[in-house]
């Protein structure tokens, strides 16, 4: 592993997969409670798309009411329309119910497994010397602080991102199809080109998220060596030595963490632009299909919401793709880190010492020694210390 501070290229996910699975197992024993989210997930936003095209009638209503009432034939149809205004608030009353109880559930879940995490690592205490000897102490900390709150946050949001984002896709899709057939085959046009979008930006982020989580990682671990050990730095005068070796490693992480949020918010604006596109196919085909009479006004206000609510799921699976990476490259460190291998005493030292008498001497004989085979610190060392001597 590079020292502090060294220059390293982009890494890549070691184990992308590896460490979803995994990450997977410690979410599976709350199957109960994933289940139940994923439901209120689903029945949140089935309310939801709902209400769009009942609120279409009620603009129908309105329109055809004003007209008549132009015409001397009639007048606007109040009682109607709050009745639908009504249903309409129930609606949407019970999906902010079932939202609210799916974000309480999920965070519970993501709570414990992070509480599960952090007490694995805890645990984890029979490492060997040469694990503490390649990193430091700030880098170590960083997987039970840094890491695993960014894992939390992360696990958090996306699953129920996914779920929601996916279900409104899906349902907003058949009211689509049920409106208009041709205006939903203008508004499916974008589709094409925010996959693209979508693929560039997880390309061009993937490895700088990585390269961010990995020098949080170096930084802890210089600042809390440096703030540990001013004695010593002064001491030997390194003050400004120390400074440009944190200023380096601050430039790395400056620099990967300024890169892997500007792909991330680059999303926004250009998902806004395709969207807005989709928003003018949709108008013109909308008024030329209303002015032949194929479609009523409340369709076109009811199809245009649709078209919003369309694209905003797709923009949230891209933010929730680079919240991924993110929380990917987090598990992979903290799995890393329960994946090592422990130090077994009793292997090290399989000697029964009750068998032999203790004399109190110790002796070294031409010991060759290293944390690393491709790194030796002692190569010939011998020594003889008698029962009392003080060496």
């Amino acid at each position: 592993m590079p020292r502090p501070g060294a220059m390293v290229p982009p890494q890549k996910s070691k184990n992308f997969n590896g460490s979803i699975k995994k990450l997977m197992s410690y979410i599976g024993r709350f199957k109960i409670q994933i289940v139940l989210v994923m439901l209120f997930a689903a029945a949140s936003t089935v309310f939801s798309v709902m209400g769009p095209k009942i609120l279409g009638k009620a603009t129908t209503g309105l329109a055809e009411g004003l007209m008549a009432k132009i015409q001397g034939t009639g007048g606007i149809d109040f009682e109607y329309i709050g009745r639908i205004l009504v249903f309409v608030l129930a609606i949407y009353a019970v999906s902010a119910i079932f939202n609210f109880a799916q974000g309480m559930l999920m965070t519970g879940v993501t709570q414990k497994v992070c509480y599960q995490l952090r007490r694995d690592i805890s645990q984890k205490i029979n490492m060997p010397m040469k694990y503490f000897e390649s990193r430091t102490y700030g880098e170590v900390l960083s997987r039970i602080t840094n890491d695993v709150d960014t894992l939390g946050q992360g696990l958090n949001q996306s699953i129920t991102q996914i779920i929601t984002s996916t279900a409104t896709l899906i349902g907003v899709l058949i009211m689509m199809l049920s409106i208009s057939p041709l205006m939903t085959l203008i508004a499916l046009v974008i589709l094409p080109v925010s996959g693209a979008l979508v693929s560039f930006t997880v390309k061009k982020s993937q490895r700088f998220f990585i390269k961010q989580q990995e020098y949080l990682g170096h930084i802890n671990g210089q600042v809390e060596e440096t703030f540990g050990g001013q004695n010593v730095i002064k001491l030997f005068n390194k003050e400004q030595e120390t400074l440009d070796e944190f200023n380096r490693t601050n430039k790395i992480l400056y620099d990967s963490a300024w890169k892997s949020q500007f792909f991330s918010g680059m999303m926004q604006p250009i998902m806004a632009f395709v969207g807005n596109l989709g928003y003018a196919g949709v108008a013109l085909c909308g008024g030329i299909l209303a002015v032949k009479g194929r479609i009523t006004v409340g369709d076109i206000q009811a199809f245009i919401q649709y078209v919003k609510n369309f694209t905003q799921p797709i923009q949230q699976i891209a933010q929730v793709i680079n919240q991924v990476q993110s929380m990917a490259a987090a598990a992979e460190r903290v799995f890393e880190f329960l994946g090592e291998e422990e130090e077994d005493q009793a292997a090290a030292n399989p000697v029964d010492i009750s068998e032999h008498v203790i004399e109190g001497s110790v002796e070294f004989d031409h010991v060759k020694f290293g944390y690393n085979p491709d790194n030796v610190i002692i190569h010939d060392f011998s020594a003889n210390v008698r029962p009392g001597q003080k060496v």
